[in-house]
């Protein structure tokens, strides 16, 4: 099959985000053909250059979220141009009331979205009405409306260019030219299945696809886009203003809700994103958990060394984020009982290390970091899927973690979990394995097992390879011509059947009329 990936600040960009497990995956599914459709963030992303491709890649479009755009405008607002002014009018205005009104307002939003998509298409892009005056004041309309959200009634215009500039950058999906040209490119209805990479502006292309084409959209999130926005804007809190905040939530929210009604499946990479995700807007009956993949080869030699863990002083490993003040604490009162306890942190040093006598701070290299430790603690900071922790586990070791995301889902019954953030627990963990080195055995042995069958590269790609086939045959997309050069390119009983008189009660042979 041909596959249109679609990627907001990702692949195939060298400096983007998942680069890796979407090149596996498409090196992994050899078999299919791949397109790729890209949108960049920044210029630095678009001049760090992309990935090796694979030979099964054969077309990369891109397009960038940043900067103004350069084509697909439109024809703006010259003479004639009052029907075109009165359907953008129209169109904007639901959309900007579907993310200024409370309540359930999918239907306006999906509305105002699919016109404005119609009217990108017929009239050639709508970066020009995105940006005029017009907008502005729909806009503000939207917001003095009675029953608007409170938020909204303090906009200034200050307020309505930010917002309408980030909807500009996040509609210009519905301007691009990837959904055929005049030329006889057909873009992204020559594919078979769309597999967007988040559910945001990049799972726009493939909304379309599905209303123009009828292809079937598979969302994957290894970070909930919306939970990822609503953080962002906390940290922005002091820069955006509170109805802009509002606006731009609401208008994330919906997208996000649109997306997950018409994605055939919708895919995360723990219980946590699920659970978000279903929150959401997602039907839970369409939900998969596809956990991310891991090369279980560089991590060979450390997971299969007959010998258990080094000689000498036991060795503590720290990873995945930053020390925290508790670490310091359990150190003290570990050391009464070992007073040649080590301790490696894997990361930057911080800026002040209370008690950091016999403390190592070594750059993450990933299979390097685990096998000399004894026991591997993770960082409380942990947000998302826990990639350190299963190196851990690949490595065959014994770990000790917070009980905070899908820290319980990924390490199973093969490690202890604690508390966040305290130090007594800690201790009290640590001092059990340190002093029972069978046991440290055992859990290294059983952690490895659990990740070599639930997180190598190659489960990863088997699941996506099984998603699409399930994907396409529930939803199989209609071609208005077959290729004869293709075998089985027409189905089975797809041409008409012979017509047969019903006033014929013989044969024409037999004698009789």
């Amino acid at each position: 099959m041909r596959v249109g990936l679609l990627s907001e600040g990702g692949y195939p960009y060298a400096a983007g985000e998942g680069g890796e497990w979407c090149d596996r995956l498409v090196r992994g599914l050899a078999q299919h053909d791949f397109e790729l459709y890209a949108l960049s963030r920044t210029a630095r992303q678009e001049d760090s250059g992309w990935h090796a491709l694979p030979g099964n890649v054969r077309r990369v479009r891109a397009a960038a979220l940043w900067g103004v755009p350069t084509g697909g405008t439109g024809r703006g607002y010259g003479p004639g141009g009052r029907d075109r002014r009165r359907r953008f009018a129209a169109h904007f205005g639901d959309l900007a009331a579907a993310i200024t009104l409370p309540g359930d307002q999918a239907y306006r939003f999906t509305d105002g979205l699919n016109g404005l998509a119609d009217l990108a298409r017929d009239e050639g892009g709508l970066a020009t009405a995105l940006r005029s005056e017009d907008a502005l004041r729909v806009l503000e309309n939207a917001c003095r409306a009675p029953g608007a959200h409170p938020a909204a009634y303090d906009i200034r215009v200050p307020d309505l260019l930010l917002v309408t500039g980030h909807l500009e950058r996040a509609l210009r999906p519905l301007s691009l030219d990837w959904y055929g040209t005049a030329d006889g490119d057909r873009g992204l209805a020559a594919v078979d299945l769309c597999h967007a990479t988040s559910a945001g502006p990049a799972a726009l292309p493939g909304l379309m696809a599905k209303r123009f084409f009828g292809t079937p959209l598979l969302v994957t999130e290894y970070e909930v886009g919306l939970r990822a926005h609503h953080l962002a804007s906390l940290d922005s809190a002091d820069d955006l203003s509170r109805p802009v905040r509002t606006l731009l939530a609401a208008f994330h929210r919906q997208l996000a809700a649109l997306v997950y009604a018409e994605a055939a499946l919708i895919t995360a990479g723990d219980g946590q994103g699920r659970r978000w995700q279903e929150r959401c807007g997602a039907d839970r009956a369409r939900l998969r958990t596809v956990h991310p993949g891991t090369d279980a080869g560089l991590y060979e030699t450390a997971g299969e060394t007959e010998e258990a863990e080094p000689t000498g002083d036991p060795l503590l490993v720290w990873t995945g984020g930053p020390t925290e003040p508790h670490l310091w604490e359990a150190l003290a009162a570990l050391r009464a009982d070992h007073p040649g306890l080590r301790l490696r942190v894997v990361g930057a040093p911080p800026d002040t290390t209370d008690g950091a006598d016999r403390v190592e701070y070594t750059p993450a290299r990933g299979p390097e970091d685990y096998p000399a430790g004894s026991i591997v603690l993770l960082s409380g900071a942990q947000d998302g899927f826990p990639t350190a922790l299963t190196e851990a586990m690949f490595c065959g070791r014994p770990t000790v973690s917070p009980d905070v995301g899908a820290v319980r889902e990924v390490i199973g019954g093969t490690g202890l979990v604690v508390p966040a953030r305290r130090a007594g627990p800690l201790t009290e963990a640590c001092r059990a394995l340190l002093e029972d080195p069978a046991r440290r055995a055992r859990l290294g042995a059983a952690a490895r097992a659990r990740a070599l069958e639930l997180f190598t590269v190659e489960q990863n790609v088997a699941a996506f390879g099984a998603l699409y086939l399930e994907v396409l045959s529930r939803a199989p997309v209609t071609h208005t011509a077959c290729d004869p050069a293709v075998p089985f390119s027409r189905a089975a009983g797809d041409s008409t059947p012979l017509a047969v008189s019903p006033r014929s009660a013989s044969p024409t042979w037999a004698g009789r009329p």
